[in-house]
């Protein structure tokens, strides 16, 4: 089979680069036929130029313009929705139904509408106007954006399609994505109907664009390339880093979405009344979709008493008794395994998994592991390695206080949650446990476990570092996301036929 082609100014081209990758089926290890394209530099200047010639065009238009485009780009995609899903399916191994047919791609045109909408009522500008001094300020487009996707959302985190591609999108800015090689035909698929959706609504060639993957090099030079304005990013905390490091020498802003474990603090009173809740719902947050969410509870931390070690017992039923889907790749199962190694010879004990599922594919066996409030606050940062798969750390605390001690212990997250009832004694806790945690967290939950990520304009799906690299900031929730897709800009002395709509008086 040929080369895929790539998307520049507007047209499917093919690549100026030899090299290739092919994807892989996790759930069988089958390479799929169909190469892809690792870009080179020529490749990348040819998509930069095509931006920055597009910014040129629409960096005054009006939001309706590009609510037009996300309207139609979400149609376009529930159009061929079937056909997308099921090649997602293939390529991740992520259950067809509900998972990515009944779930993730609603909520992918979901959050292009609403996106739409923001873009539409242009409330997400914030335009202030001071009339006294005749200085009027509002945020509008930065300029074209560079987006890398994630591999474990194909669709509603996807380079080409998820919530920063979205955000990019509605502020009024061009968008370069990134696919990832774990689903690029999926990418492909909803290039497809991205490019049909900027033609249908008379966008320049050069507003969305495609490349598969790129060197590390090359990667680095694209974003410190002036012609582009900000980095939207979601994966791995190595990779994050490097990206950061290039766009803060650059001078210019990265948002990224890179490391959680997402600690749950159970206090002693809901644990004496609803433990085998807790059970449930535990093993259904942890192993869901084989642990792959940035918000997997992979951190729980369990309160004093006689009973606990009784739950754990458990609980490490279920776990042995689970079968699990594979893993998005060979080298996500591998870290995973690895971070297993990692923390049980630091002193961790394993309860049960922690090693390969036999057969095809890169399944792993679910993973509890354990260890003593004591031994975590002697190696906080050891223990808060992340093993990002269907596994979690428990830790076994003596009194409430280590608790606290641990919160405050903690790296920055992007959730934490605690789980009380509504008798004096947890309420005392919580009162000394919270302020320590929120500190921590950018979402703080009450009896709910972590794993959902509504798409609401009050969600916030960010948090210090190393959650993300700007505690200030959300890739989920409109119109907020939008935001850092923005540059303020102020009008001073600037005569009313000069100013944009939303600035005259």
């Amino acid at each position: 089979m040929a080369t895929a082609k790539i998307l520049i100014h507007g047209e499917w081209v093919e690549s100026d680069s030899n090299e290739t990758f092919q994807a892989v089926n996790p759930a069988t290890g089958e390479i799929f036929d169909r190469q892809y394209p690792l870009s080179n530099w020529t490749d990348l200047d040819a998509a930069l130029k095509a931006a920055q010639a597009a910014d040129e065009i629409v960096r005054d238009w009006p939001g309706e313009r590009f609510a037009q485009f996300l309207q139609a780009y979400a149609d376009l995609i529930e159009a061929n929705a079937d056909e997308i899903a099921a090649m997602a399916h293939q390529e991740t191994a992520l259950p067809l139904t509900p998972r990515l047919r009944d779930g993730e791609l609603p909520r992918t045109t979901g959050q292009l509408r609403q996106a739409a909408q923001a873009a539409l009522s242009g409330e997400w500008a914030l335009p202030v106007i001071d009339e006294e001094n005749n200085i009027r300020s509002m945020h509008r487009s930065i300029g074209p954006v560079i987006v890398f996707g994630p591999n474990n959302f194909p669709l509603a985190f996807n380079g080409i399609s998820g919530g920063d591609f979205a955000a990019a999108i509605a502020a009024g800015n061009p968008a370069i994505a990134k696919g990832h090689p774990s689903h690029p035909e999926t990418t492909r698929l909803l290039a497809e109907a991205a490019l049909q959706a900027a033609q249908e609504t008379n966008f320049p060639p050069g507003f969305v664009q495609l490349v598969y993957r790129m060197s590390g090099e090359d990667g680095i030079k694209t974003i410190k390339d002036p012609r582009i304005a900000a980095v939207g990013y979601t994966g791995a905390l190595g990779a994050g880093l490097k990206v950061k490091a290039a766009a803060d020498e650059a001078g210019k802003p990265a948002y990224l979405e890179l490391s959680s474990i997402n600690p749950v603090f159970v206090l002693p009173g809901y644990f004496s009344e609803k433990s085998d809740d807790l059970l449930d719902e535990f093993t259904g947050s942890c192993l869901m979709g084989s642990g792959q969410f940035c918000t997997n509870p992979g951190l729980v931390i369990l309160p004093p008493g006689d009973n606990v070690s009784g739950w754990i017992g458990k609980l490490q039923e279920k776990f042995s008794a689970s079968s699990c889907g594979a893993l998005l790749s060979e080298s996500v199962r591998d870290n995973f395994l690895a971070s297993v190694k990692f923390l049980t010879e630091q002193g961790a004990e394993l309860l049960t998994g922690g090693k390969a599922q036999q057969g095809e594919g890169f399944a792993v066996q679910s993973t509890l592991l354990t260890c003593s409030a004591e031994q975590f606050l002697k190696a906080p940062e050891t223990f808060q390695r992340e093993a990002f798969g269907n596994g979690s750390l428990l830790v076994t605390t003596s009194d409430t206080d280590q608790m606290i001690q641990i919160a405050r212990a903690l790296e920055g997250q992007l959730t934490g949650t605690i789980y009380l009832s509504e008798n004096d004694d947890d309420a005392a806790v919580y009162s000394k446990l919270e302020p320590v945690l929120r500190r921590k967290v950018g979402r703080l939950l009450n009896n709910k476990m972590p794993t959902g990520v509504a798409v609401s304009p009050a969600m916030n799906h960010g948090g210090p570092y190393p959650a993300t690299g700007h505690p200030g900031f959300t890739s989920v929730g409109i119109p907020a996301s939008m935001r850092r897709f923005s540059m303020l800009q102020s009008y001073d002395n600037i005569p009313q036929q000069r100013l944009p709509a939303a600035l005259k008086s």
